[in-house]
């Protein structure tokens, strides 16, 4: 089994640990089901989120009853002190717990700090002392903002994208924070979906000793897969290296990793999907891309306003508006031939 320690946290788990922003979409009943699994067979890290609408309480619905047994970490987007109290309190009773293993600062565009004039960094000190969070983190989606709070010694741990399509920048980030001993914590280990190898996306993580990646699940087959690797953890083969390479070679650039955070669009378009349709639809295809309703969604693109908004918020500076026209046109030549 593979383990990674989280730098000064000390907290050391294995390398599956579980994203909870997928289970939003899925039943109580049904998450509380995975959840649980993912528990009584060896995953012992959670991550969920405030923004995660009811992803915390089917956490706290699942985990309530071994509590001291799991490590749980949640995130505020809050932007002002009494926002700050509002969100950890009702992160609290969600997930049945009256602490928080890790809590986070969710995408902030700065990186609070102490006597900043926002009171944040404050909150969590002070939630520290209170006893209601162990450890201060932050994710972040932006370079320089990561950059600055591992050079800020104010953190315990980073959150940030880190999968095979990684750049050189991103790497370096990785390295910075295992020299900082600073936990990272890897989102979209995934690509929020291009990547649909997950044993060359696990090997690639593991090549990385500080790094502990969050796998998003919200169906059972794709935790067993996840739950498989514990006792058989991948590695990295030369047929591995090669599957790797040739991602790359399609995806690095300028795609979007549907993170989201260009949302809302004022024309209503919806940005984090429809500007990545054409390599979805190829990469996994499914027919609910093609049905009445997918098809009514990618319309909407020609309805943009260009007005930049979307641009002015995209943490990898994209042209989004290029590029939902880009995806507008190959999603028609798609209809059009029904292939794909």
């Amino acid at each position: 089994m593979d383990t990674v320690r989280l730098g000064k946290t000390e907290i050391v788990t294995n390398k599956n640990g579980f994203g909870a922003l997928p289970i939003q979409r899925v039943s109580e009943s049904e998450a509380v089901k995975i959840v649980r699994t993912a528990y009584e067979r060896g995953i012992t890290f959670f991550d969920t989120a405030r923004w995660y609408t009811d992803s915390e309480q089917k956490l706290g619905a699942a985990l309530s009853d071994v509590r001291r047994n799991v490590y749980i970490s949640s995130k505020t987007g809050s932007t002002e002190p009494e926002g700050f109290w509002k969100d950890l309190e009702t992160t609290l009773t969600n997930l049945k717990t009256d602490y928080l293993d890790i809590y986070q600062f969710h995408n902030p565009a700065f990186c609070p700090k102490p006597g900043d004039g926002s009171g944040l960094y404050e909150c969590m000190e002070e939630a520290k002392k209170q006893g209601k969070i162990r450890h201060i983190g932050i994710t972040n989606h932006r370079l320089a903002v990561a950059e600055e709070a591992i050079d800020s010694g104010l953190y315990d741990t980073l959150q940030f994208p880190f999968c095979y399509l990684a750049t050189d920048a991103d790497i370096r980030l990785v390295e910075k924070c295992k020299e900082a001993d600073m936990g990272f914590i890897a989102m979209k280990a995934l690509s929020g979906g291009l990547i649909t190898n997950s044993a060359a996306a696990y090997a690639f993580e593991a090549q990385f000793e500080n790094v502990l990646p969050i796998w998003g699940v919200q169906r059972m087959n794709e935790l067993e897969e996840f739950l498989s690797y514990i006792g058989h953890p991948p590695v990295m083969t030369e047929e591995r290296r090669a599957l790797i390479e040739k991602d790359r070679a399609e995806l690095m650039g300028e795609f979007c990793r549907g993170c989201g955070y260009c949302m809302p669009c004022p024309a209503g378009i919806e940005i984090n999907n429809c500007a990545r349709m054409s390599l979805m639809i190829r990469r996994s295809p499914s027919a609910a891309q093609l049905t009445p309703e997918a098809q009514a969604k990618m319309m909407r693109i020609e309805e943009c306003l260009h007005c930049g908004q979307c641009m002015e918020k995209c943490p990898y500076h994209l042209n989004t508006p290029e590029l939902l026209a880009k995806n507008l046109a190959d999603y028609k030549e798609i209809l059009a031939g029904k292939a794909y």
